[in-house]
């Protein structure tokens, strides 16, 4: 199997081409935003592999929750190139992503939602056991049992729930973040078991439908009207 994965949920970006179980990751450069720095990177990665649009058998990309930005740009790039190419288009969860990433059988995952609150969820071997949901730090559902790693930059973003988190896991792993990789080691089996979807139907999964704070908001947390 040969396919692009794009991942663009955060601010740090990533492209990366699976081939064979073979995995070729580019990241953006920082400071630049993913819109203007995806497709060429993109571009690039083919390039540097000798692979054309037409060799690809797919396109997977993060589709969220994460940045409501990135994740349009992720998802909107890889719509344009597998209507382009006619290729079917696998979404997977930026949550799962960062869980694969981690060494670890049970993962409690924290993303940075912004406006001071969480994306979290749980997953025990890979697989989710509790819904992605977004939640004020010193609010996140805590683990059950013992054996959980939290990973994810939230954990670093918010003290409180550093503190919440610190008496229901062994480690703290604030460094992890989706990365293109991580989303294409969790497509390729759904690549093979014909789970590819149409173009048309991809969609970002934003859990919340919020985009920012209002002014009064801001006040009430010390920040700027």
């Amino acid at each position: 199997m040969l396919f692009l994965s794009l991942e663009s949920s955060t601010d740090a970006g990533s492209v990366a081409l699976w081939r064979d179980g073979a995995i070729d990751e580019r990241h953006c450069p920082p400071g630049q935003p993913s819109s203007a720095t995806l497709l060429p990177l993109v571009s690039a990665l083919l390039a540097d592999a000798g692979v054309r649009f037409a060799d690809l058998d797919a396109i997977a990309f993060g589709a969220g929750p994460g940045s409501f930005t990135g994740l349009r740009v992720a998802c909107g790039a890889a719509q344009g190139l597998a209507f382009a190419h006619g290729l079917p288009v696998l979404p997977v969860g930026t949550l799962e992503a960062m869980a694969r990433a981690v060494a670890a059988p049970r993962v409690v995952v924290c993303l940075d939602a912004r406006m001071n609150e969480v994306y979290c969820g749980l997953f025990a071997d890979g697989v989710a056991v509790s819904p992605a949901g977004v939640h004020p730090p010193a609010e996140v559902p805590l683990p059950e049992g013992g054996g959980w790693v939290a990973a994810g930059n939230a954990l670093t973003a918010y003290p409180v729930l550093h503190e919440r988190l610190a008496p229901c896991v062994h480690a703290l792993l604030p460094e992890i973040l989706p990365t293109a990789a991580a989303v294409a080691a969790l497509a390729a089996p759904r690549l093979a078991r014909g789970e590819g979807i149409d173009a048309a139907d991809a969609a970002p999964v934003y859990v919340r439908d919020k985009v920012a704070l209002t002014i009064v908001e801001r006040l009430a947390i010390g920040g700027k009207a």
